[in-house]
């Protein structure tokens, strides 16, 4: 399923499979989760996008071929995340930060992604899989939870944490934190009474409308909606020396605020993609609580109304499109 250009649908197309070569392999997709950033991805929202392109990076599949000097073998079951290629040599590879690398590319983005039967991939930046949970529940792990869990590290050892926009990082990130005996605010949509249950079912313990105040001045702030007059909203909320963490790799832009909602040592920061470090520890802790995704299906010639279903906020958790 594939972007011909800039704010097309997906249509459908016929490739032949291409041949694995070096490091590569070639999968066979079992599933692949929807993101808003495929929707970003659509609406030419994000730098550097060439069309056409196939969408899609929250992958699981199974290895049908393997290039010589492949990481893994024939047979294997493997993650794919938004993480595809870096350098290796700019400041931030050989310092551990090559989520910041000035070359990555990216699945779904300047990689063919998973939005396809079969997806050709660096087995370098595959995470090995285990055989039991179903791969339309591990999916979303591997973008959702992930990002979820970079931007939990970011909020320290924040106790009372406010989560705007919960959708699927945030249902995610709310059972890692809840197991974590952390407290959750949930903020949704203004009117979104079924998001606010949702919440509430997973653990939050207070969940309402983000033109709403918490009950607690909160020690820190995930941000999952792309709305940037959120990030003053937030900043109203925390307590000082609060943390606000913006996880969206897009954002409208940010409203002017007062400079007194900020001072008390309030702090706003971006998470900017992942490592592959990232990927290891979130999928050994996910394994570890169990955590497991509230997932609706859909067939891969239904993707485009997948996407329409996240873009109008139909879905309770995350999408994941299954061959």
């Amino acid at each position: 399923m594939v972007f011909q250009k800039a704010h097309d649908r997906l249509v459908p197309e016929s490739r032949p499979n291409p041949s694995p070569e070096g490091h590569q392999v070639l999968l066979k997709v079992d599933a692949c989760g929807v993101c808003r950033t495929d929707l970003h991805v659509q609406d030419a929202e994000l730098t550097g996008l060439q069309y056409p392109i196939i969408p899609g990076h929250q992958v699981v599949g199974a290895v049908r071929a393997a290039g010589n000097d492949s990481m893994v073998s024939e047979g294997s079951r493997v993650g794919v995340a938004w993480l595809g290629w870096t350098c290796g040599e700019c400041e931030y590879c050989r310092t551990q930060r090559e989520n910041l690398c000035d070359r990555a590319r990216f699945h779904g983005h300047q990689i063919d992604g998973g939005y396809a039967d079969h997806m050709l991939v660096d087995s370098r930046y595959c995470f090995e899989l285990g055989p039991s949970q179903p791969a339309a529940e591990i999916a979303p792990l591997l973008c959702a939870g992930l990002i979820g869990f970079r931007s939990l590290r970011m909020a320290g050892d924040a106790r009372r944490i406010g989560i705007y926009g919960f959708g699927s990082a945030a249902h995610i990130i709310t059972q890692v934190a809840t197991h974590q005996n952390r407290r959750i605010y949930a903020f949704t949509r203004p009117g979104d009474i079924s998001a606010q249950e949702f919440a509430r079912e997973l653990g939050a313990v207070w969940a309402s409308g983000s033109d709403t105040s918490p009950p607690d001045r909160l020690d820190a702030a995930l941000i999952f909606a792309p709305e940037g007059q959120l990030v003053p909203k937030a900043l109203k909320d925390l307590k000082k020396g609060g943390r606000l963490v913006c996880g969206g790799i897009h954002m409208t832009d940010i409203p002017s605020f007062p400079y007194a909602d900020l001072w008390g040592e309030r702090r706003i920061q971006s998470v900017a993609n992942l490592t592959r470090q990232d990927g290891k520890d979130f999928m050994s802790l996910a394994s570890e609580l169990h955590i497991h995704p509230k997932i609706t299906t859909y067939a891969m010639e239904d993707a485009n109304q997948a996407l329409d279903d996240l873009r109008h906020g139909r879905i309770n958790g995350t999408a994941v499109l299954t061959m």
